[in-house]
């Protein structure tokens, strides 16, 4: 386990950031948060790859930072249990999953329900899961894009808050559409972000609602 140390105590909403990979949503998130677009501070940036690029990238911008691998527990229960703690400590009022690449145990979800996002590439319920871009290109799709939901235990199927929507073009590739689509991440993320900690967002009786009222079908952020 790597800790390092605690932010220092702040009225605004406080986030974490749980990432497995480069980190380049946790930076798009961080950079919001500094242009005073997001009014937050970001408490915590956690991940299950003590190796993990994200996590570095963290320590360089002075974030606290915390790591746990799964290879020193012997359950995904007990694994969870620990990160949880973890992520716990730091006090956050919203968790934002940010390519993590872990399936969370119901217990995990149950844990945080209410205040634990992720974004998903695709315009869910389309497409749940891996290789999202393949599958699109595959069915010939008119259009791609990603999805900030609510995290249950159903895999990406919880609430859905807001998407954006990319167009695929002639001739796109998995890597030109991703470029795209991961270009509109950028926006849609920290706009959420900014929702949440606004207190625009919340969760009622297992309902999302935004500006006090029930949201039924996800808001439409414009891309870039």
């Amino acid at each position: 386990m790597s800790v390092t140390p605690e932010a220092a105590p702040s009225a605004l909403p406080r986030l974490a950031v749980v990432l497995s990979g480069r980190g380049s949503t946790f930076r798009a998130l961080h950079d919001a948060v500094l242009a005073g677009d997001v009014p937050a501070t970001l408490c915590g940036v956690f991940t299950d790859k003590p190796d993990a690029y994200g996590l570095i990238s963290a320590r360089e911008r002075a974030l606290p930072t915390g790591a746990l691998s799964p290879r020193d527990f012997t359950t995904r229960e007990a694994f969870d249990g620990a990160f949880g703690d973890l992520v716990a400590a730091s006090a956050p009022d919203w968790i934002l999953l940010a390519g993590y690449m872990r399936l969370l145990t119901p217990a995990f979800c149950e844990r945080f329900a209410g205040r634990l996002l992720n974004i998903h590439p695709s315009l869910l319920p389309l497409y749940p899961g891996l290789h999202t871009y393949e599958r699109a290109l595959t069915d010939g799709c008119p259009e791609h894009g990603s999805t900030v939901h609510f995290v249950t235990a159903e895999l990406d199927g919880g609430p859905r808050i807001a998407q954006v929507r990319v167009p695929v073009v002639g001739g796109d590739s998995v890597e030109s559409l991703s470029a795209r689509v991961q270009a509109a991440e950028r926006k849609l993320y920290p706009t959420v972000a900014r929702w949440a900690a606004q207190g625009r967002l919340a969760w009622h009786n297992g309902h999302p609602r935004f500006d006090g009222a029930p949201l039924p079908e996800p808001l439409v952020v414009a891309a870039p």
